[in-house]
Parts: C-alpha cells; sequence; structure tokens
C-alpha cells in the first residue's frame, strides 16, 4: 500500500509537466504582428462605481466603493446609467436595494435616497462603457484572432479592470499627437468610424483585450513568435501608427528584463532610439500601447506604459504573457 502512494507521488510531476506541454502548445507559433491604431468601444456587464459627491452622499453612507459595480437595482437588472436613472426615480424616494458585485463577490446595499427639493440624490457617479484609440499588437491570419493594448482596459478612477458585456473595434486615424515631456505624457488623437466595425472585443483581460477580427487586419505575412527566453537586451524595433493610417518601423533600445514573476505588463524596459519617433511624439505616449515589438525576425512582445518622467523610456510586455491571457488560446489548451 504504501508503495503504490509513493509511485502515485512519482508520477505527479510527470503529469504536470505534460500539461505544461500541453498548454503551451496550443499557443500560436506564427501571427502577424500590426501596429495599426483601432477605435476601442466597450459596454461594461453593470455600472462601475467612479465618484460619490464630496459633501453629502447617500451612496457612500450606505457602504459603496469606489470600484464596486452595480448590477441590479430593486431586483431589475441594469446595463446603462439611463436605465439606472429611470430605476431611481420610479422608486420616488424609496430605499433602492442594490445588488453589487465587489472583488467577484456579491454584496447587497440599501441606500436611502435624500431629498433634495423635488428630486432624490444618491451622490453617486456611475459610468457604463468607455471609448478611445490603441493599438492592436498581432492578428492570427488561421483564425481570425486579434490582441491589442497588452494591458487592460481600467476604469481611470477606480482603476478597475472595466467588466465586459459587450465591446467593438473601429477603423480609426491619428489627426494629432500631443507631444510628451517629462512629467505630462503626450497622446494620440484619433478619430474613429462609428458606423464600420472591424471586430469584437471578447475579453478585457489585464494582459490586453481580445477578440475575432471581421476582416484581416494586416496583409503582411505572419512571423516566428518568440517565447520569454528569447528575448535578450539590444537593440529591437516596434511597429507603431502615429500618423495617419499609415504603419512605420521605429528602432529601439531594450535595456533591461525582468523576471516573471515581476509581470503586470512590465517584462522588460526599453529606450525609443529612432529619432523620426522622437521628433514626433517625443517618445511613448497614450494611445501606441500595444505597438508590437520586434527582434531578430520574432514578435516578442507590446509596448505597454510610458515613464512620465522620461517619455522617451517605457515599459513591454513579453508576447508569451500576453497570449497566456487570451481565452481563445487557453481554452484551446
Amino acid at each position: 500500500m504504501e508503495k503504490n502512494w509513493i509511485r502515485r507521488l512519482l508520477l505527479w510531476p510527470l503529469v504536470a509537466a505534460l500539461l505544461a506541454v500541453v498548454a503551451s502548445a496550443a499557443l500560436p507559433e506564427r501571427l502577424t504582428p500590426v501596429g495599426r491604431t483601432v477605435g476601442i468601444r466597450l459596454e461594461s456587464d453593470g455600472l462601475v462605481v467612479v465618484g460619490f459627491e464630496e459633501t453629502r452622499s447617500a451612496a457612500r453612507d450606505a457602504g459603496l466603493k469606489m470600484g464596486d459595480t452595480i448590477k441590479r437595482v430593486n431586483g431589475e437588472d441594469v446595463d446603462s446609467c439611463e436605465r439606472f436613472k429611470m430605476l431611481a426615480a420610479a422608486a420616488g424616494g424609496e430605499p433602492l436595494k442594490l445588488e453589487l458585485l465587489r472583488d467577484g463577490k456579491t454584496v447587497e446595499a440599501v441606500v436611502q435616497p435624500e431629498q433634495d427639493g423635488e428630486t432624490y440624490r444618491l451622490g453617486l457617479m456611475l459610468r457604463d462603457g468607455m471609448a478611445g484609440i490603441g493599438t492592436v499588437t498581432f492578428y492570427d491570419p488561421d483564425t481570425g484572432l486579434y490582441g491589442a493594448l497588452g494591458h487592460g482596459v481600467n476604469e481611470l478612477q477606480s482603476m478597475v479592470l472595466l467588466p465586459l458585456a459587450y465591446g467593438e473595434i473601429l477603423p480609426s486615424q491619428v489627426v494629432e499627437v500631443q507631444k510628451g515631456e517629462g512629467g505630462a505624457p503626450g497622446i494620440l488623437k484619433g478619430a474613429f468610424d462609428v458606423e464600420e466595425r472591424l471586430g469584437e472585443v471578447d475579453a478585457n483581460t489585464c494582459h490586453g483585450i481580445f477578440g475575432k477580427a471581421d476582416e484581416a487586419l494586416s496583409d503582411d505575412a505572419p512571423i516566428s513568435v518568440a517565447s520569454a527566453g528569447e528575448v535578450h537586451t539590444g537593440s529591437a524595433t516596434i511597429l507603431s501608427n502615429v500618423e495617419g493610417d499609415k504603419v512605420e518601423s521605429f528602432t529601439v533600445e531594450i535595456t533591461k528584463l525582468f523576471p516573471a514573476g515581476q509581470d503586470m505588463g512590465r517584462n522588460l524596459l526599453l529606450t525609443i532610439t529612432d529619432p523620426r519617433l522622437l521628433q514626433a511624439t517625443g517618445g511613448i505616449v497614450q494611445g501606441m500601447s500595444g505597438s508590437p515589438i520586434l527582434q531578430d525576425g520574432k514578435l516578442i512582445g507590446a509596448v505597454t506604459h510610458v515613464l512620465v518622467d522620461n517619455p522617451a523610456q517605457g515599459y513591454g510586455i513579453f508576447i508569451e504573457n500576453m497570449l497566456e491571457s487570451c481565452p481563445a488560446y487557453c481554452e484551446a489548451a
């Protein structure tokens, strides 16, 4: 009996190793790096609490917190701020029973609105979606899958990952660049066409947004995908769209690598060395997140963050870590 237990225990490392091989085999070996900006429109799954009135707030007094997601009001689903206002008005000043999602757990709260003349106030600010531009990192011509940003879309006040109900990517053009300076990050200002869709956003994760494109997002040929262990310090390039809809290649220098455990979209530190990009943007600016990073002919990662005090420098995520956050590839594993 004892020997059987020993055999079983000795088998566990082998089983774990086999599972790891299966999981890694599901990740694609070749992808097309893209580098084009797209409009990103997301609708939240519930309403995110983004703030309270400074003086008096019945909602804050009832225990609501920044980043809470309101799912139901008096038993009714809410999917927009207008729907919330309608249900609150219909209550006529009576207490509102709210069902919230907080840190993955369901919480209930009862809010007694405060009368203000002929109206009632909750002292509550909500968000039901977000829109902006970002950069597509890769497109998989075999499946139509794409990934963008290299980091998640967070609600700006609470910094909570926006819970996704529906999203789409749209054609865009960069119409203006606000250059980055020390202490003031720059930004790409874009215009996007709300009448034409390029694809759906199926997942908003801490390592990027993912979905399936309605059409090819690039005509370029796919290239090999590098593992984290293949990435090294030294010269590299990024693909970025900082004017109109034109994607260009710019030189960078990877100056430092970080252990895989210190993730959060900061696996490598890079410095923009291309004088054309420094002239155009001052370095890395908002909207460039997701710009694919290439080294030794392989796709190695994506730009994720800028150093506020030095916009010529920023962080990137290993493409391996980004792909492992894509639900479609995880399901395939």
